[in-house]
């Protein structure tokens, strides 16, 4: 399979890469993709890493695998592919932003490559779905890659800003360093779990990684346009 990443971390993965169980793991994407419909198209299982560049990487953000209806992945975390309906854990994540930034923002398109062209990686803890069978790929070890990755932005940066949503995302803190990056956690957008009170308290989500890239002098990530 080809891994189509942009060059920024060709050197930070080419080791993992090689490692047996990648060799293993995207031996068994290939037979998924082959055998069943699969998502996002194969080309963009790694685009979280071609729209984002690791040299300019100031905020992550942790989902657990791809939405898998037709259409709808376009391998960024929360993301959806332009024409396709914004599916309800983004739209809490819009109506939060407004709220925040005290904002009128109707987007009409669920895709966030804008975001990702800033330097916020939009990593799914597993990276293919089949389709309308959620976490159906949570078997194939795609956690060992994208843990290592986590990893290693923790290691190789610092100012880092983790947005772990959700008790599956915060579970990924044991692989970031806290004296060096800022951790923002939260509830889950998902309509089953999102309490709007808890998300707006000090306003710690979009305003917070805001106000921490400003103090460590990045350029603040503009979330609404």
């Amino acid at each position: 399979m080809q891994v189509n990443i942009h060059p920024s971390w060709k050197a930070i993965l080419e080791s993992e890469f090689e490692k047996p169980y990648f060799i293993d793991l995207m031996q068994k994407v290939d037979n998924e993709y082959a055998n069943f419909t699969c998502f996002p198209p194969k080309d963009l299982i790694f685009n979280a890493f071609e729209k984002c560049s690791f040299d300019d990487l100031k905020v992550v953000i942790i989902g657990q695998d791809p939405y898998h209806g037709d259409g709808e992945a376009n391998g960024l975390c929360f993301s959806v592919n332009d024409g396709v309906k914004i599916p309800p854990s983004l739209r809490n994540i819009f109506t939060e932003i407004n709220t925040e930034f005290d904002a009128i923002f109707t987007p009409t398109s669920g895709n966030l490559e804008r975001w990702a062209r800033q330097g916020v990686l939009m990593l799914n803890a597993t990276l293919t779905v089949r389709k309308d069978v959620a976490n159906s790929h949570k078997h194939l070890n795609w956690q060992t890659f994208t843990d290592a990755v986590i990893e290693l932005i923790s290691e190789k940066k610092e100012n880092v800003v983790f947005m772990l949503w959700g008790n599956f995302a915060q579970k990924k803190i044991k692989f970031i360093d806290p004296t060096k990056n800022c951790i923002i956690t939260n509830g889950h957008p998902s309509p089953l779990s999102y309490n709007k009170k808890k998300w707006l308290r000090e306003k710690m989500n979009f305003t917070s990684a805001n106000i921490y890239l400003e103090r460590v002098g990045k350029l603040p990530i503009d979330w609404i346009n």
